[in-house]
């Protein structure tokens, strides 16, 4: 039994994008992390409009990954599905629901430059 490759993580960001898409997910951004964080090449952030479509929306990305091969998943918080983190990886995938998002606002920390603090 030959054994399926698993997919780059540009091909796994393709896979996810076309799942959050056919799912009708929001706002999606991704994020480039290669060169700014050790555990994964991107992030992706997007929003469900209410906790059954961020589960629906999780759950979907989550059966697509598997079946693609990759199986190594941790899935975090799909039993309140407000936020819903799927670790694949090379690509780490957020869906919240929109005021969750609105309130931890994860896009900002990642994509704003350093600060100096002020002396």
């Amino acid at each position: 039994m030959a054994l399926k490759a698993l997919p780059d993580a540009d091909k796994t960001l393709n896979l996810i994008l076309s799942r959050l898409d056919d799912m009708k997910a929001e706002e999606t951004v991704t994020i480039d992390l290669r060169g700014k964080s050790a555990f994964s090449d991107y992030m992706i952030v997007t929003t469900g409009r209410a906790n059954r479509h961020v589960g629906a929306i999780a759950e979907n990305v989550a059966k697509s990954l598997k079946e693609n091969g990759i199986k190594r998943l941790h899935i975090e918080g799909l039993p309140n599905c407000d936020w819903v983190l799927i670790d694949s990886g090379d690509v780490v995938v957020h869906v919240f629901r929109p005021e969750v998002r609105e309130f931890y606002n994860l896009e900002r920390l990642w994509t704003q430059g350093p600060t100096v603090a002020a002396t």
